[in-house]
């Protein structure tokens, strides 16, 4: 029997790259290869896939691309647990969205149209989830166990009580944040949730009152789900002196964080970004550095009072990209370069004001055991998230 002729590999890749995203999920079984291709971030890069924004308002999600123009599209997903469900919180974490719908959560992967439902525990107060990690001991795709991490409040007055949920096992355990082991009352804002290597990192912030010029020490907090343990990873380059400044914490480059500060005084907006390569270990040697500084007249407030959301932003080579709200609720996204602004686009297909955002990468990973069981439905209004 003759020898079957194997297309070159070059070849290969470029069939598979003009391949739908949906589509490719089934040839993850073909071979290792394969498999291990799909992860690939030249193959992603050659498959189109850039940031986007998903906007999520009281009756529609919205996804919004900016290249090669800013684009709308209204997200209509026959998928169990999402379709009727509005999220009241949004995140993107770990190559996932994280949805908190009320009564429990949903895991989306927006690209494969792959949802699956977290339900809380018999009788558990409601949760606020957080984000999306897993334990980065596990070095091989396949074995990697992903988890999520919420919190709620027993008791009014009383200290918040952390859940780790496990996806491989559909079980829940308690997590203390230890605040004795700082000597202060630890404030974060879950709305600045990312996820590097697995574990979870947020602004946060103390009240010390042994620092006349600067009480309020911002810094990022993290959770590793390998250790489950919290840390105060390493301080900010700047905080927050009004409560309408911006001050956001993004991945930047796959491998290190970018901030993003804009003072509600001044309307200037600065980009810092870490200088090395971050890990899970502790960050207290870890260098920030002066990336973008724009001053642009007539800058809009990137914070509102009505609801004081934080925006959302990528950085597209040395361009900013940010998505956020007027004074009226309506959805702007900026293009800012070389100091000064490029485009500006309102979203007037966004039906309704006031809409969640986050930014979102398409991926080609599965979303580990997936459940067709939906949620009850949840639509009220969302809830502040500080």
């Amino acid at each position: 029997m003759a020898n079957k002729e194997k297309l070159p590999w070059d070849m290969v890749e470029e069939i598979l790259s003009r391949v739908p995203p949906t589509s490719l999920v089934r040839f993850r079984t073909v071979c290792k290869r394969w498999n291990t291709l799909f992860d690939d971030k030249t193959f992603i890069n050659n498959h189109k896939m850039t940031f986007q924004f998903i906007l999520t308002t009281t009756s529609k999600i919205y996804s919004v691309s900016v290249k090669p123009k800013v684009e709308v599209r209204e997200l209509t997903l026959n998928t169990p647990g999402l379709k009727a469900q509005i999220p009241e919180f949004l995140a993107d974490t770990s190559g996932f969205l994280l949805c908190d719908v009320g009564d429990g959560a949903v895991v989306w992967n927006p690209w494969l149209r792959q949802t699956r439902c977290i339900e809380p525990e018999v009788n558990q107060p409601s949760l606020d989830f957080v984000g999306i990690g897993y334990d980065n001991n596990n070095k091989r795709v396949e074995e990697i166990v992903y988890k999520t991490l919420s919190v709620y409040m027993k008791d009014l007055g009383s200290s918040d009580t952390w859940k780790i949920h496990d996806f491989a096992s559909d079980t829940w355990k308690d997590e203390d944040l230890d605040e004795a082991k700082y000597n202060v009352t630890i404030n974060y804002y879950l709305t600045s949730v990312v996820s590097l290597n697995g574990t979870l990192y947020w602004v946060a912030y103390n009240d010390d009152k042994t620092h006349d010029t600067d009480p309020f020490l911002f810094y990022l907090l993290s959770f590793n789900f390998s250790s489950e343990e919290f840390l105060k990873f390493c301080d900010l380059p700047s905080g927050k002196n009004h409560a309408c400044d911006a001050l956001v914490v993004r991945v930047f480059r796959e491998d290190r964080f970018s901030l993003l500060k804009q003072c509600h005084v001044t309307k200037k907006i600065k980009i810092w970004v870490t200088k090395n390569k971050i890990d899970n270990r502790y960050g207290g040697d870890v260098k920030w550095m002066s990336f973008m500084e724009v001053s642009i007249p007539n800058m809009p407030d990137l914070v509102q009072t009505k609801f004081y959301y934080q925006p959302s932003y990528f950085i597209d080579d040395k361009r900013l990209v940010i998505c956020s709200c007027d004074e009226t609720g309506r959805a702007w996204i900026y293009v800012v370069g070389e100091n000064k602004l490029i485009n500006k686009v309102r979203l007037d297909s966004v039906a309704d004001p006031w809409p969640l955002h986050c930014t979102y990468f398409p991926n080609l990973v599965l979303i580990p055991g997936r459940s067709s069981k939906p949620l009850a439905c949840n639509l009220s209004w969302p809830r502040m998230r500080l």
